[in-house]
């Protein structure tokens, strides 16, 4: 349970949200228009619950209406409130948004699974009683792993699909994640953050701060920590997609989805080698390489990601 506590802590690490939003009047007495009073973004979105075969998922929604929506799955410990609002406000201004808490995850109820299949299966129930039809997906790390498996299980749902620093099974370098982890004892969630999610570079450290505060100045209605089971269920499940797999690469050449790829060369818990793997044997993937970034590239590269997930998503 050492293990499990310590990865608890850091869970946070792989993942980032919120910017608040205050609206005041001037001195001139210049009132907000009805539309800015009525403006939803990653700080103030709703929680909403919706009932899937007798479990509360909690999700918020925002963004530009029509088109094809974007669901977005997290890494290991992350809830709607660990997604960085630099990205999900970015994306949320040409897709309708949607983050939600996984079964048992923060504030939706029921168990956690301890595999990823599972957790794929849980998705794609939230997906469909959301009637959302087809919808593109984006996971995170561990998130990554589940929106393989939603494709692979379910691809009529599925119209594109963007990986950010995730990898197939047997991801080189995952099976050392109880090391990684052990070795952020001691430091405090900004320090954990930062050694998990980016490199020592000064420039990198900088926007890792940058991302972990605006990660925290969402104050109300914020997800709950996510309880010991939860954790625990979830390190099982990435542990177990770590060992080797002889068939995963060959199993990922039947994903024939558009795929957007995009990775951290210095990414410490899953290798850059392992986004080269998936470039090479998935049929429609394009890799885009961030130059000094870690786990959490596409945070770091905010500016940069958006500009290449948005085209991709519009081709």
């Amino acid at each position: 349970m050492k293990t499990i506590s310590k990865f608890t802590i850091v869970g946070a690490v792989c993942m980032s949200l919120f910017s608040a939003v205050s609206i005041a009047c001037s001195d001139k007495d210049k009132f907000p228009t009805e539309q800015e009073l009525s403006a939803v973004d990653h700080n103030n979105a709703k929680t909403n619950f919706i009932s899937v075969k007798g479990i509360n998922f909690a999700y918020r929604s925002w963004g530009k209406e029509g088109g094809i929506p974007l669901v977005l799955l997290p890494g290991t410990g992350g809830s709607m409130d660990d997604w960085d609002p630099a990205v999900t406000n970015g994306l949320a201004k040409k897709y309708k948004i949607i983050i939600f808490d996984n079964k048992g995850v923060a504030s939706s109820n029921g168990t956690t699974p301890n595999t990823i299949q599972a957790m794929a299966n849980d998705a794609i129930d939230f997906i469909k009683a959301m009637n959302l039809g087809t919808v593109n997906i984006m996971g995170f790390s561990m998130g990554g792993f589940v929106a393989q498996r939603i494709v692979l299980t379910e691809p009529t749902i599925i119209n594109k699909i963007i990986l950010a620093d995730s990898g197939p099974k047997g991801a080189i370098g995952l099976a050392n994640l109880p090391n990684i982890v052990a070795g952020t004892a001691g430091l405090s969630p900004e320090e954990s953050y930062l050694k998990f999610g980016f490199t020592e570079s000064q420039a990198s450290i900088a926007a890792g701060k940058a991302s972990f505060a605006r990660v925290h100045l969402r104050t109300v209605d914020r997800d709950p920590a996510l309880s010991d089971a939860t954790s625990t269920a979830q390190f099982t499940a990435v542990l177990a997609w770590a060992q080797p797999d002889a068939a995963a690469l060959e199993e990922i050449k039947t994903i024939k989805k558009p795929v957007l790829i995009v990775h951290g060369d210095k990414d410490l818990p899953i290798s850059i080698q392992n986004a080269y793997h998936m470039k090479k044997n998935l049929a429609n993937a394009v890799l885009v390489e961030f130059s000094d970034s870690g786990h959490a590239a596409f945070y770091q590269n905010y500016e940069a990601f958006l500009t290449k997930a948005l085209a991709f998503l519009a081709q």
